[in-house]
């Protein structure tokens, strides 16, 4: 099977899974008024997939079928092939304005990355090798759309900093059986969770406490229509607004979902870590995969950046406010960050080089300063939107007020310097969903803790920086002589 279209991944939708809101248990994800639109906008980037001048970006060429995949399974051998991924994850991530941070191509360079260190799984058990290289086949062929959870819910600060896991709410192995493991418990946060196909399923960072407690020390994935599965979600940030209205959250409410594993049975094919603390631990950076997510990460990043500046550029034109020096510096500031992804991308590429597993890698540290330093620079671009905004985010009558006997002098009195009233309103409705809206208020706190608490991956950081020659310069100096 090659590259699905949109109207088959929303096909693929319509199942059984166990999906509830509000109170209420979703009879169908992509007719449900809070999820549809977020369904179809993911449908849309599957479309580019076929349509010319996007196809040859998006897609690749199967190694085992000769079907067009999507570019993001491709296992780069050479810098031209990562590239070719690079320019699919870019293309991905502008059509949504990087506004969709769990695009099916986030999950896809995880698995690519560690169906490339299969032997790492293996090393554990010879069978979870070949388990999460078939699994990575399947996926690709039949380019499905995954979401992942991470982290246990926290009862304790106090204990979870421990290293100790709730009992009865955190997930675990209960049990086993001849199909396979039967898991109990509750995982955060999964993204996308209501409209993807499967849900991988890994820890994020190092668990502490007692190693003889491998019950946690889970790697598996699952159907999202698996009896004992369920997703919690949040309130929906699609409120059913027009496109108008609501430019973002009307098109890429991702969901994020709470997820329950009630006695659910994963197949044996489907397990691929299991009882081994150390190896679940360092799976991500082991197998290289933490480097391939970072990649598509920070494509994300310049992509969301570059939205924001364009933003910024089209209310201060409007006005005629971008003449003034004040103003010039502030979204100056914002080019700058979107400038600071750029170079880190420029940089991971320009010293890409073949990893342990032969896959060829972008240079880790720009790519882990720029998911390091992002976390901070996006609140500050929300930050200019709402300064440079004003008032005008709040001067913003709906759409239906322009069809309303009021809307001669909605015309007369919300014209801008270089635009009509309608388009001055659409625009500041947009900067409104950027940085006043619930949607917007999620985007921020999201990217605050995309990759988990700041101070956690400042501390990854500073232990993966190569300091030795650095501090030997100092000593070096201070050695000399004369």
């Amino acid at each position: 099977m090659s590259a699905r279209t949109g109207a088959e991944y929303l096909e693929g939708l319509r199942d059984s899974r166990e999906v509830w809101i509000g109170g209420e248990r979703v009879a169908d994800v992509t007719l449900h008024p809070g999820l549809a639109r977020g369904a179809r906008s993911l449908a849309r980037l599957m479309d580019r997939q076929h349509e010319p001048g996007t196809a040859d970006v998006l897609t690749a060429t199967s190694p085992a079928t000769g079907d067009r995949i999507p570019a993001s399974h491709l296992r780069p051998t050479n810098a031209d092939e990562l590239r070719l991924r690079q320019a699919a994850m870019l293309d991905w991530a502008r059509a949504s304005a990087g506004m969709m941070g769990r695009s099916p191509d986030y999950l896809n360079s995880n698995l690519m990355a560690m169906a490339a260190a299969s032997a790492y799984f293996a090393a554990v058990r010879p069978e979870f090798g070949v388990n999460i290289a078939a699994y990575a086949d399947y996926v690709r062929e039949n380019d499905l759309v995954l979401t992942h959870t991470l982290l246990n819910p926290t009862v304790s600060r106090r204990m979870a900093d421990r290293g100790i896991q709730p009992e009865g709410v955190a997930l675990q192995q209960v049990g086993e059986t001849s199909s396979g493991i039967v898991v109990r418990g509750a995982r955060l946060l999964a993204t996308l969770g209501p409209l993807s196909d499967e849900i991988l399923v890994f820890p994020s960072t190092a668990r502490k406490g007692d190693p003889s407690d491998h019950r946690f020390a889970l790697g598996f994935a699952v159907a999202n229509d698996t009896r004992g599965l369920k997703y919690l979600c949040r309130d929906s940030y699609d409120t059913g607004k027009s496109v108008f209205d609501a430019p973002l959250s009307s098109r890429y409410e991702e969901m994020d979902c709470v997820v329950v594993f009630d006695d659910v049975v994963v197949p044996w094919e489907r397990v691929f870590l299991m009882g081994d603390q150390a190896a679940a631990n360092n799976a991500y950076a082991a197998t290289g995969a933490v480097v391939h997510m970072m990649h598509q990460v920070a494509c994300k990043n310049l992509a969301k950046a570059e939205f924001i500046v364009g933003l910024l550029c089209a209310m201060t034109a409007s006005s005629e406010r971008d003449t003034s020096p004040v103003v010039q510096g502030q979204i100056a500031e914002a080019m700058m960050y979107a400038e600071t992804m750029r170079a880190a991308l420029t940089a991971a590429m320009a010293d890409a080089a073949p990893d342990e597993w032969g896959t060829f890698s972008p240079a880790r540290m720009p790519l882990d300063t720029a998911r390091n330093v992002f976390p901070r620079m996006y609140p500050r671009m929300v930050e200019i939107v709402q300064l440079l905004g004003s008032s005008s985010l709040m001067a913003t009558p709906s759409e239906a007020d322009f069809n309303a006997p009021i809307a001669s002098q909605i015309l007369q009195y919300l014209q801008a310097a270089t635009l009509d009233a309608r388009d001055r309103v659409a625009l500041f409705r947009l900067a409104q969903d950027v940085a006043v809206s619930g949607f917007g208020a999620r985007q921020a706190l999201y990217e605050r803790f995309f990759f988990g608490p700041p101070e956690v991956m400042a501390s990854v950081y500073f232990a993966s920086y190569d300091k030795a020659p650095l501090v030997g310069r100092v000593w070096d100096l201070l050695r000399q002589k004369d």
